[in-house]
């Protein structure tokens, strides 16, 4: 059964990094404060958004007091995008030695896969991570730092290992926990998430991935690069349903070429165990079919942390989406926000920063910004990776606004041809008639840093022209923003300011 790791301190130890990790996110013997209160905020969840703020409003002379039910950094540093970006780059290493050839190196017939090595290396770089937040840093910081579980007992109070907090404002970044698909037998047979994949010591000989969105493809790919053999199941007809359909259909045609069985329009209905392995029936177009595997990960979504904080006792309204926030993120108690995957529809570790910085100034200083003023990118970490920041063709027509799309594909782009990475393309939507960049997806091996110059672009009011100005050092594969920037300005040249043109160039030959 799945169990959340980043609660249970002293459940997962695997080796003596990840006991170093514990001793520095959850020391066995931390021993709570005294409140000394009432607090300018007390800040629930130690995750990124409860993070960034106690650690901002401390350091803007706040008293502040952080409650962590479990371990210090939350999904992200302990079962989220720390631990599994460290395994996407080492499955990238095989991928590239085994594509030597092409590479104008050697190919090796019969390559070697050390997964242990590679597990190990993730848990130092976690370790390593983590301690730049330990207890112990965060107390040094001025934060009064409690661990246990934290239940509001009024508007204006908080509970935690029998110690009352007042507050003035509090924060809620509780965060959220994997979703649980409702598969008869799979509790029961046992499955893998986020939480509980990263404490692997053997790969999985053959591996069930139920769900197509980011956390699922990423995982298909890098387990199979690392030498599982994948299924992939997705119950819609096509990967990550909500980008466009070409970047789609790219990671798709990758994950297949890789070897990755995929199975769309297939759902997973029941699983069983049979003589130590799990088999699961799978349902596409009224046919059933059975695989065998040793494991199975699911990645269907993310639930919101609300349950056991007795929000009804401090007047906050929450329903199975999360906590309901205002544009200022303040929920129906006005002296208690919300941050993050707890509140938030983009679950994303830079979301729940960006709007833990919100809070510090909305809550404590009058400030008066907006969660829907946020300009928001994100990335899916498969090869080639898919970014997108802004509005789709479809959302900016449903509005009514006319959209021109400028693509350059890589296999244009000079250093993608160098690096051997020509999938994908960079596509940059503007308003028609004008070039106010709406939106825009690159599909690229290194689109999630591709993607922030757009994204800087659409924060700053800066148009596509602009970026066509922007000198970029050459090469690089974000010649691409620039290239499709010099294909808009290029459609700007009319015949009449060409006439215009050749007449003055003409004059100034007399």
């Amino acid at each position: 059964m799945s169990r959340d790791r980043t609660t249970m301190a002293n459940a997962f130890p695997v080796d003596r990094d990840d006991i170093e990790l514990i001793r520095g996110a959850h020391p066995p013997l931390w021993k709570n404060p005294e409140p000394d209160g009432p607090y300018n905020l007390v800040v629930i969840g130690a995750g990124p958004a409860g993070l960034t703020a106690a650690s901002e409003a401390a350091n803007l002379g706040a008293k502040v007091a952080l409650i962590e039910r479990g371990l210090i950094g939350g999904t992200c540093i302990n079962v989220g995008c720390i631990p599994s970006k460290a395994i996407i780059r080492t499955a990238r290493l095989y991928a590239d030695m085994r594509d030597a050839e092409n590479l104008g190196g050697d190919a090796q017939d019969h390559l070697h896969v050390d997964f242990q090595r590679a597990m190990t290396r993730m848990r130092q770089i976690r370790q390593r991570i983590s301690r730049a937040d330990s207890a112990a840093s965060l107390a040094s910081a001025g934060i009064d730092l409690y661990f246990g579980e934290a239940r509001f007992s009024g508007p204006d109070e908080v509970t935690v290992a029998g110690k009352t907090l007042r507050f003035r404002k509090a924060l809620v970044a509780t965060g959220a926990r994997p979703a649980l698909p409702t598969i008869p037998g799979l509790t029961e047979a046992g499955y893998l998430s986020n939480e509980t994949m990263f404490d692997l010591t053997e790969c999985p000989k053959r591996l069930l991935v139920i769900g197509g969105g980011p956390l699922g493809c990423e995982a298909a790919q890098a387990f199979c690069l690392l030498g599982a053999k994948v299924i992939l199941v997705q119950r819609e007809p096509m990967f990550l349903p909500g980008e466009e359909r070409d970047a789609a259909q790219i990671l798709s045609d990758a994950l297949a070429r890789e070897g990755i069985e995929v199975r769309l329009n297939t759902e997973a209905v029941a699983v069983r165990t049979e003589g130590g392995k799990k088999l699961a029936d799978l349902l596409r177009d009224g046919d059933t079919m059975t695989v065998s595997v040793d494991e199975i990960i699911t990645g269907i979504g993310r639930s919101p942390n609300v349950d056991g904080l007795d929000l009804e006792d401090a007047g906050v309204a929450y329903d199975a989406t999360g906590i309901k926030v205002d544009d200022y993120l303040r929920t129906t108690n006005p002296r208690i926000y919300a941050a993050g995957d707890v509140c938030l529809a983009y679950k994303f570790t830079h979301t729940a920063e960006a709007t833990a910085h919100m809070v510090v100034r909305n809550a404590l200083f009058l400030g008066r910004r907006k969660l829907s003023e946020l300009v928001i990118p994100w990335c899916t970490y498969t090869d080639p990776e898919i970014a997108h920041v802004g509005l789709y063709p479809v959302e900016a027509r449903q509005n009514g606004i006319p959209v021109k799309t400028y693509t350059v594909l890589m296999h244009d782009v000079a250093r993608a041809v160098m690096d051997g990475e020509e999938e994908g393309f960079v596509k940059i939507h503007v308003r028609e008639g004008s070039d106010r960049i709406l939106g825009a997806t690159v599909v690229a091996s290194h689109a999630g840093e591709m993607i922030n110059a757009v994204s800087l672009a659409i924060r700053s009011g800066m148009g596509l022209h602009a970026l066509a100005d922007v000198i970029h050092p050459f090469p690089t594969q974000a010649q691409g923003i620039k290239m499709a920037g010099d294909a808009f300005r290029r459609t700007r040249l009319t015949s009449f300011r060409r006439h215009l043109a050749s007449r003055w160039l003409a004059w100034s030959r007399r």
